[in-house]
């Protein structure tokens, strides 16, 4: 991996799904990175010839720092890569959840994108399927990119209990889950993620969209539309919130 990104330009980082991908493109001359050596043989060349990418899973609880070299690194950073700009990109995961990986094609995630799939499209996604919507929320080979959070809030929004069978739901409940979907996620992306725990953006910077939470994580409080508690339940072997009275 250390040869393969040595001496790359970054030409662009986006998403697919849960995972942040880096376009790497080729430079004049690709030196071996420090402690490498240049006698690999074919398959060092096949991989570093061309554009390649740099594939990062978060995990529960990784993060992406850029960050000044003369600041401390914190704790668990596992790996580090040194910037034209004389910068730092750490790569910090205390619970070791996240995956670091080089592809030489086109990545692509293994479900559905949820802010771009068409609503008929959605819908076919849980016929026949006998699981908890919750859990099918939570499956990326349906949908990549959904998590525990933003799961429970699309629920609330759709108004659906989220233990019911994704496969018995009707087809408006599901058109106004993917509606509900699209407008979390967008208000989550625009409002910096939830940080709920130790989650911080490239910079630093803590998000703010757990300030806007209707159920995660608000176990025992008053619904902010009917008042009744928030109840929590376990599903798929996560933590699950939900409005009793609200979603039917």
């Amino acid at each position: 991996m250390a040869a393969a990104l040595a001496n790359r330009r970054i030409r662009l980082v986006h998403r697919v799904g849960k995972h942040i991908v880096f376009d790497l493109e080729e430079s004049a001359a690709s030196p071996a990175a420090p402690g490498t050596k240049r006698s690999a043989g074919k398959r060092r060349a096949a991989v570093l010839s061309g554009s390649v990418q740099w594939i990062v899973h978060l995990g529960m609880s990784g993060r992406l720092l850029v960050a000044d070299p003369r600041l401390p690194q914190p704790p668990h950073t596992h790996a580090v890569l040194h910037l034209a700009s004389g910068r730092e990109l750490r790569f910090v995961d205390p619970r070791r959840f996240g995956r670091l990986a080089i592809a030489a094609g086109d990545f692509e995630g293994p479900g559905s994108e949820p802010l771009t799939i068409a609503p008929e499209d959605f819908i076919g996604l849980f016929r026949g399927r006998e699981l908890s919507i919750k859990a099918a929320l939570l499956n990326q080979s349906l949908l990549h990119g959904v998590g525990n959070i933003y799961a429970d809030e699309s629920l609330f929004r759709a108004r659906i209990r989220p233990a019911h069978r994704a496969g018995r739901l009707t087809r408006e409940q599901l058109r106004r889950l993917h509606r509900a979907l699209r407008a979390v996620l967008q208000a989550a992306i625009r409002a910096g993620g939830s940080s709920v725990s130790d989650y911080v953006d490239a910079d630093g910077s803590k998000g703010f969209f757990q300030t806007q939470h209707r159920v995660y994580g608000r176990k025992g409080k008053p619904c902010r539309v009917c008042g009744a508690p928030i109840r929590r339940i376990v599903l798929a072997g996560r933590g699950t919130h939900f409005c009793p009275r609200c979603q039917k």
